[in-house]
């Protein structure tokens, strides 16, 4: 797919990497036309997405709502944080075209035709105990389902969070007033959200578990094999036809992974986001406080070694540091057999060292060039078959072959 945004000739990867991180606003047309037939709401946790014509998937944050939302369901901490409001315009539209069609707009001009995913029941469901799908998992294109945040972050708790994430903000603010945490789903609660969207309405067939950094491995790593064994049993783990990725804190010994593979994940996830040390200090204070670089890296270089390549992941967050820096890590990384994930920076969440304004073009149109080489070179297969709504990753794996020639 190729557009035109102001005489610059675009594929579906630069505009992906604009719109999840500049955002959109959808005029109420879209909604009163499309919210019954298809997956589009205004509430901003049932997280929406879009696809572009060549099936790309791309998060839609409707910036007029989720404004709304920081402001009615937010801290105060969180609140301060409007003042960056004027960083956050964005020139992009979601509108009914001449043909009554949805269509992506770009400051009033007509950009590309869109769809969105199949309507979905998922979001009005509760578990067997109560709790609601709502607010603790959410869809992403056609195939996944993800759990954003299982279990707390300890180092947010501890007044360290990341600087880049929402939830690590909220969690130190109530560590602050020292509230009560939000509760979080049981492993038989997981479960049953994976049976509703992978065997009652077949809205995914891959699934992401996520959570906080612990101070306590052991336990979390006991949690993840409680999940695991619970989806087992209530859903079969053969049924799910695409793959289990789990995001987790770098262990104190790397042996410690290999039970998780033995429970049934997929792949690992154990992140360093930020490969420049000095930029990872600033925004990432805990993390690199608690585990640092190197434990993260011999644990991923454990698991290509021990468990075979492509199956350790590190995600890296695109617009935190320079093009250069990231691409030098994801080289290191993939030459060892470990996967780069691309995320796109949101910066509609929380400022990152006093700015919330993201990347020009070319910077995204580096890091594409580099990853589509790195994983062309070392033979990197990243999660997904569609691709996630915020991570560049697949779609530049499943465009290489164009993006590199």
């Amino acid at each position: 797919m190729q557009c035109r945004i102001d005489n610059t000739i675009m594929d579906s990867v630069d505009l992906k990497a604009l719109l999840v991180s500049r955002g959109a606003r959808v005029s109420k047309e879209v909604y009163q036309r499309f919210a019954r037939t298809h997956r589009l709401s205004p509430n901003p946790l049932e997280c929406n997405s879009l696809l572009l014509p060549d099936a790309t998937v791309v998060q839609l944050t409707d910036l007029a709502f989720h404004m709304a939302y920081i402001r009615s369901a937010m801290s105060w901490s969180t609140l301060k944080q409007l003042r960056y409001t004027t960083q956050l315009r964005t020139p992009f539209s979601v509108e009914l075209d001449a043909g009554e069609k949805a269509a992506l707009f770009h400051r009033g001009v007509r950009v590309a035709p869109i769809t969105f995913p199949p309507p979905t029941g998922f979001y009005r469901q509760k578990t067997r105990s109560g709790m609601p799908f709502l607010g603790n998992a959410v869809l992403q294109g056609h195939q996944w389902l993800s759990f954003q945040l299982l279990w707390k972050c300890d180092y947010a708790c501890a007044g360290e969070p990341c600087q880049y994430c929402d939830a690590g903000g909220e969690l130190q603010a109530l560590a602050n007033k020292k509230g009560p945490l939000p509760p979080y789903p049981s492993p038989q609660d997981v479960a049953e959200m994976v049976r509703y969207a992978v065997i009652e309405e077949r809205c995914a067939d891959s699934i992401q578990i996520t959570g906080g950094s612990t101070f306590d491995v052991r336990s979390e790593y006991r949690g993840i094999e409680r999940i695991l064994a619970a989806i087992d049993q209530e859903v079969g783990q053969e049924n799910i036809n695409g793959e289990i990725l789990i995001y987790l804190t770098a262990p104190q010994g790397v042996r410690a992974v290999d039970r998780l593979f033995a429970a049934g994940a997929d792949r690992l996830a154990i992140s360093l986001e930020i490969w420049d040390q000095e930029l990872a200090r600033k925004i990432m204070p805990g993390k690199m406080k608690y585990t640092g670089r190197r434990r993260h890296l011999e644990a991923l270089e454990y698991i290509a070694a021990t468990h075979g390549r492509n199956r350790a992941c590190s995600n890296f967050i695109v617009g935190l540091e320079p093009a250069d820096s990231l691409l030098e890590g994801a080289d290191y990384l993939a030459s060892r057999g470990i996967v780069p994930i691309a995320s796109v920076w949101i910066p509609f969440g929380r400022p990152v060292l006093g700015s919330m304004k993201a990347p020009d073009l070319d910077y995204y149109r580096k890091v594409k060039l580099g990853l589509a080489g790195i994983y062309e070179k070392y033979g990197i297969v990243p999660p997904g078959g569609t691709g996630l709504n915020v991570c560049m990753c697949r779609d530049i794996y499943l465009q290489r072959t164009a993006i590199t020639r």
